[in-house]
């Protein structure tokens, strides 16, 4: 009886590992929303991190969150080092922007090491702005395994649904 059930245990964490190795390399998630403000009032609270950080579900999420911002107040260089909160420990720097972009690195050194490419794309619709928040990166085995069970884009996804929702309240306020 032992047996059996070692063997069908062993089964079943090998049919897991095989079903995971299956999954993508990469991941990508991405929210969008509508804002009633032009592109420009939009990219001041993202590419200024300290303004960032007003709206931001992973920063304002957690009080035991601390960090420190180093580089130029805004713009390319602009890096923000956190930890200590629940989001984990890491980095975040901007690497490029434009009045319609601002491309992000997040170097995230726990729970897990991961590098990944965070995107604001800032499209302009008559006197309103599509705002898209994406993030993209590597996908290791590990990542796989933990997607199995846990689904990155609802649970990243719903935040950055949240933190749209607030950029939006402030960037609409006159």
């Amino acid at each position: 009886m032992w047996k059996t059930i070692a063997l069908v245990a062993a089964a079943g964490i090998a049919a897991v590992l095989a079903y995971a190795a299956t999954r993508p390399d990469t991941f990508r998630v991405a929210r969008s929303a509508t804002v009633q403000a032009p592109p420009e009032k939009l990219h001041a609270l993202i590419n200024d991190l300290h303004a960032f950080n007003t709206w931001n579900p992973f920063e304002k999420g957690d009080p035991r969150n601390r960090g420190e911002y180093s580089g130029p107040q805004a713009g390319p260089g602009a890096t923000y080092v956190f930890g200590g909160g629940s989001a984990g420990d890491g980095t975040l720097r901007i690497l490029d922007s434009t009045p319609t972009h601002v491309r992000m690195e997040l170097h995230m050194v726990k729970p897990m090491e991961a590098r990944n490419v965070v995107q604001f794309m800032l499209q302009p619709r008559g006197n309103a702005t599509d705002v898209t928040w994406q993030m993209e990166g590597a996908n290791p085995f590990l990542g796989k395994l933990i997607h199995v069970f846990l689904d990155m884009d609802r649970m990243v996804g719903g935040q950055f649904e949240s933190g749209l929702a607030d950029l939006k309240q402030r960037a609409e306020r006159t």
